[in-house]
Order: C-alpha cells, then structure tokens, then sequence
C-alpha cells in the first residue's frame, strides 16, 4: 500500500517541534508514537516507522525533541531530569495537540527511558515497545558515552549528525555532556516500573554498547505487568538497524495482541 506521511511543525512548552504524521489503513487500532534516541531525529528512524505501519496499518507520529532534527535548536544546557521533562511536559501537551489517545508509545534508547517514565507516571497507555532503554545507568554505558566524546572530536561524526540536526554540535554536546555529569551516575527510574500497566515489550542486543542485559532484567521483574523480552544476537544499540526483520516481526505480533485486547 502506499504510504502516505505529513511534515509540520507544532509549537508545545514554547518551542518548535519537527512532526511527521504517517496515515495507516486501520482506523481502529491505537496510534504508534515514535520516541527516538539520545542523538535521534525523524530523519534517523530512517523508514522504520513506515515499515510498521505499512505491515500493521496503525498510523503512526514521529517527532523530534527540542535540540533535534529540525525542532527548534537547544539553547542551554541539560539537567539530569531532562528525560523526566520531556515525559511528563512535552509528551503530554504534543499528545493533546495531536488529538492522540492512549498511544503505543515505540522508544528508542532515551526514547524508551522516556516512555516508561510517561507511563509509569500513570498516564494512558496502549502498550510500549522499548528498544535498548535505560532505567538505571551503567558504568558500561558511560565508557561508550566517553568514546563517543572522543569520536565526535576526532572523527567525521560530526559531518555525519549534521545530516540529521540543524546544529550538530549542540545537538551533540546537549546529550554527552548530561550523561556524563557526575550526578548521573545515581540517575535511576526503576521507580516508574511499578506504575506500567500496559503490555510491554522490551527488545536488547546482546551486544549492545551503552547497557547490558540488567536493564531488560530490570524491567521484567519491576514493571506491573508481565513482560515480553527479545535479546538478540548479533545485535547492539539499534535493534531495529542491526536486526529489522526480528524487531518488525516481534512487533506485529505484540500489536496484534494489543489490537485483540481492544476488541
């Protein structure tokens, strides 16, 4: 079928965000969300979202957080709550702007930190697909950050963000430099775990640079409903890159059970 997707913009808490809407064939069925990565954008999803809808026929939104993409460019530095912020603000109001109830909300590493926030904080969810989300930190994923740091100083990093984000450097020094704060080392939001209701579905590579297996394990045995988990092999912090026919197939199966439940 063809797809067809919808650019523009949506000023919530005072700042330009970059939106794309994707139009699905099922009007029944809840609207997927789409929340990406610490360094993510629109753009970096690539057709991702396109992909499931296409085999779901959700309809889906995809937006990319202030400092991203081409939302507006972040003017100060992050606080440690910027995860928190993002959750319970922005999520919310551009939720309510969008005429969007009771989403399944698809996060991406922040993006899935993000969600569970949102959710566990009791607002209404479908389901949550979390890919390689962090709910604690992990002296595994620092080191990564800490490369990262190097690469982006050393290398055509740069160049390359700067294919996704008007002001790569802000866009990059905006999240390195908030992990990498030595508050951040008791950051930890397994508290919201409890307070999901929602099916879930969390997905991790075992090779996953910036967190280990703990993370799955932690929301398995804290979240307040049972837990679906693919570990993959072969797989680091992207699943949905490094093994897309495994993470679209685990998805349209968890969609039609969420589907199900509705009928």
């Amino acid at each position: 079928m063809a797809i067809e997707a919808q650019d523009f913009f949506v000023t919530v808490q005072g700042r330009k965000l970059e939106v794309q809407r994707i139009g699905g064939t099922n009007n029944d069925s809840p609207t997927l969300v789409f929340l990406h990565e610490g360094l993510g954008s629109i753009s970096l999803w690539r057709d991702f979202p396109a992909q499931i809808v296409e085999r779901t026929g959700c309809s889906a939104v995809v937006y990319s957080r202030y400092g991203y993409g081409k939302s507006d460019v972040l003017q100060e530095a992050r606080n440690v709550r910027f995860m928190h912020d993002e959750a319970v603000l922005v999520v919310p109001e551009l939720l309510e702007k969008l005429s969007i109830r009771e989403p399944v909300l698809i996060g991406h590493s922040d993006g899935g930190s993000i969600a569970i926030i949102y959710a566990g904080a009791g607002n209404p969810v479908r389901g949550l697909v979390l890919m390689a989300p962090h709910v604690f930190g992990e002296e595994w994923g620092l080191k990564s950050i800490r490369e990262a740091k190097a690469a982006f100083e050393t290398t055509d990093l740069p160049q390359k963000l700067g294919r996704h984000h008007i002001d790569a450097a802000k866009t990059f020094w905006g999240w390195n430099d908030v992990w990498l704060l030595p508050e951040f080392r008791s950051w930890n939001i397994e508290e919201y775990l409890p307070g999901i209701k929602c099916p879930v579905l969390a997905i991790q590579g075992f090779e996953d640079q910036y967190g280990t297996m703990e993370q799955l394990d932690a929301i398995a045995a804290k979240a307040g409903r049972p837990v679906e988990t693919l570990r993959l092999r072969d797989c680091r912090h992207s699943p949905h890159r490094d093994q897309p026919e495994a993470v679209m197939e685990a998805i349209s199966r968890f969609l039609s059970v969420v589907r199900g439940a509705l009928e």
